[in-house]
């Protein structure tokens, strides 16, 4: 019943920045536990960002930390990926992904999640 939908994906240049919003509908926001992960062309999805329900634990790959701060707004039901000099090979489709938790945990693999958004694309030209 849970639908997640990305939006902010584009074409940015290396060193830009990019807010990608997942918005989620059908359920009770403030009890998942959500994530992105990223996936390009011919390679496997992989983990990029997670937060705890309450938005009060986090977690960020080696691949972006520094660069990434995922965070939610559960007023608005929406989770964010703020995305900050970006490089060429950043260029993905993203995916939001949600979890039901009865605690306040950060999850970080695929199969620790049941519902996907349809991705947002991200382009980083060099």
């Amino acid at each position: 019943q849970v639908q997640l939908v990305e939006s902010g994906g584009g074409l940015v240049q290396a060193g830009g920045s990019l807010r990608l919003s997942c918005v989620v509908s059908g359920g009770t926001f403030s009890w998942h536990a959500m994530a992105w992960f990223r996936q390009a062309p011919g390679k496997e999805r992989r983990f990029i960002a997670a937060i705890s329900r309450s938005g009060d634990n986090t977690y960020h790959a080696d691949s972006v930390k520094g660069r990434s701060t995922i965070s939610r707004d559960n007023a608005k039901n929406t989770v964010y990926l703020q995305m900050n000099s970006l490089k060429p090979e950043d260029t993905a489709v993203y995916y939001c992904a949600a979890r039901l938790s009865i605690t306040d945990s950060w999850y970080s693999r695929v199969a620790d999640f049941g519902t996907w958004g349809q991705g947002t694309l991200v382009t980083v030209s060099s």
